[in-house]
C-alpha cells in the first residue's frame, strides 16, 4: 500500500475566477502545496536540507469544482518507485460529497541543492514515501 498524505484546501475570494469557481491556476498551486506539505513531514531532515524537487511534467483532469467557501480534501501518493531522479506524484481532490473533481499526475525531479544538478533518486529518500 501506498503511503498517502492528505490536506484540506478552502476556495477563498482570491482563488475564484470569472466562472465563479476556483481558477485552475490554484489548483496548481495546491498540488504543488500538498507535495511540498508531503515531502516536509515524511522525508528525513537532512534529505529535506540536501535535496529540493521540481516539476517536469502536470497532467490534470478537471471532472468538477468547487465555488467560494466550498473546501475539498487533497490526497498525494506516489504510485510507484523513481526512475533515474525522477518520480511521479498523484492528487486527487474530493468534493464535500467525497466525489473526485480533479485529479493530477506530476512528474517532479530531483536536484542536490548545493550543485543544483540532477541526482538520482536513493533509495532511502524514496522508501518513506513508497
Amino acid at each position: 500500500m501506498t503511503n498517502r498524505f492528505a490536506l484540506r484546501f478552502t476556495a477563498r475570494p482570491e482563488h475564484i475566477d470569472e466562472l465563479g469557481h476556483v481558477n485552475n491556476a490554484v489548483w496548481v498551486n495546491w498540488i504543488q502545496e500538498i507535495a511540498t506539505a508531503h515531502w516536509s513531514a515524511v522525508a528525513a531532515p537532512e534529505h529535506v536540507d540536501k535535496y529540493v524537487w521540481v516539476v517536469t511534467r502536470h497532467e490534470i483532469d478537471y471532472r468538477g469544482n468547487i465555488s467560494e467557501g466550498e473546501s475539498v480534501t487533497a490526497e498525494t501518493f506516489i504510485p510507484e518507485g523513481p526512475r533515474g531522479a525522477q518520480f511521479d506524484r498523484c492528487v486527487e481532490f474530493r468534493d464535500s460529497s467525497g466525489k473526485r473533481i480533479v485529479a493530477a499526475r506530476s512528474t517532479w525531479a530531483m536536484l542536490d541543492k548545493a550543485s543544483g544538478r540532477l541526482v538520482r533518486v536513493p533509495a532511502e529518500v524514496a522508501a518513506p514515501f513508497l
